[in-house]
């Protein structure tokens, strides 16, 4: 953790260099454009050669496989539009602050995945009666925890066996980009994107739960550094707001001119659909509901919601939102602090002026 809560340190600025958020202004797109979608590499991007990368199935199979690229784009296509949300989103407003990627609310985008469905290809291989899961494997390498690795996470095989996960090798219809994973990545509806291997080489299935670094040491709830911890799964309900007004552009503070105002954002659930969002211009003191919009994206996709709001007198105003799904999960107002900074999902709170004096400025 932090001992200065104030101060950003020389190892979180060259991660937030390298990675880096949605604008929150992008709510506004249904799909969020590739180059805006947010980013988290762990370690390097691998350079791949998609001409010689194969993809690697075995382990507890009777007939392992060996595939290239050309041949997983001939085989059936399978395409889910996917909110992916990392982990550590809110991470930096956590108190104490946990020293890592330093995001704020922006580690979200939407993006339609186009590849192959995992699930046949799990079952052409022949899967033997003792396996329990599957592991995934990329090519990307590096150390953490003082252990060398490739980044590798596991699902269980029932998990793995959902009919909406993609080996994707397109992203919103176009190629997957290097910083993306390509040649390719795994897609898992649902579930921060620690799960969504990127830059794909290997798929084995174990007999033995994973016990790799990512898997049981990172990504998982732990109140000190000694507690064991639950693993992180599915995403926690979330609500954003795409920012009104005009900002100040170091303060990012917005500026509201006084009359009818129009909130709106996107709210998403990795465990159920969105039943509800709940909009407050007084800090969070009431509420009041906001309307939802159709969810046309389909079951995996953030859904839109707006709010009509009428501030008529100039002030300082505090926006917030938060959002519920119909498995009863919604965000809370402080959520449990946790060593690694992970799930945050506390209410999205903006700070706005309104004035009565915000004329159009002059031009040319």
């Amino acid at each position: 953790m932090s001992d200065d809560e104030g101060q950003i340190s020389l190892q979180e600025l060259q991660l937030a260099a390298r990675n880096h958020g949605m604008p929150l202004e992008v709510l506004r797109h249904p799909i969020t454009p590739v180059g805006l979608h947010y980013l988290l590499i762990h370690y390097d991007i691998p350079n791949v050669d998609p001409a010689e990368w194969r993809l690697h199935i075995g382990g507890k199979v009777s007939t392992p496989l060996q595939l290239s690229l050309d041949e997983l784009r001939r085989r059936p296509q399978r395409s889910e539009t996917v909110t992916m949300e990392c982990a550590g989103n809110g991470r930096v407003l956590m108190h104490p602050r946990p020293q890592s990627q330093p995001w704020l609310h922006e580690a979200v985008g939407t993006a339609t995945w186009t590849g192959t469905a995992l699930a046949p290809l799990l079952d052409e291989t022949g899967i033997t009666d003792d396996a329990v899961e599957v592991v995934f494997t990329g090519l990307d390498r590096g150390i953490d925890g003082g252990e060398d690795q490739f980044y590798e996470r596991s699902l269980t095989l029932e998990e793995a066996r959902r009919l909406e996960i993609v080996l994707a090798y397109e992203m919103n219809g176009s190629p997957l980009l290097p910083q993306h994973g390509a040649p390719l990545r795994l897609v898992v509806p649902g579930w921060y994107g620690m799960t969504n291997v990127k830059w794909l080489s290997h798929i084995t299935v174990v007999d033995q739960p994973f016990e790799g670094y990512q898997q049981q040491h990172s990504y998982r709830f732990r109140t000190t550094p000694d507690d064991v911890g639950t693993p992180m799964s599915r995403i926690l309900p979330r609500a954003l707001m795409a920012p009104p007004g005009i900002p100040d552009f170091y303060t990012r503070q917005r500026f509201v001119a006084a009359g009818a105002c129009r909130l709106e954002g996107r709210a998403w659930s990795g465990w159920a659909a969105i039943a509800g969002v709940q909009v407050s211009v007084d800090g969070g003191s009431t509420w009041s509901e906001a309307d939802i919009g159709p969810g046309e994206l389909g079951r995996w996709a953030w859904q839109s919601w707006s709010y009509d709001w009428n501030p008529t007198e100039p002030g300082e105003y505090v926006v917030c939102c938060r959002a519920r799904d119909s498995a009863g999960n919604d965000q809370a107002n402080f959520p449990p602090w946790n060593v690694g900074g992970y799930a945050n999902p506390a209410p999205h709170r903006l700070h706005v002026t309104v004035r009565d004096d915000l004329p159009e400025p002059k031009r040319g």
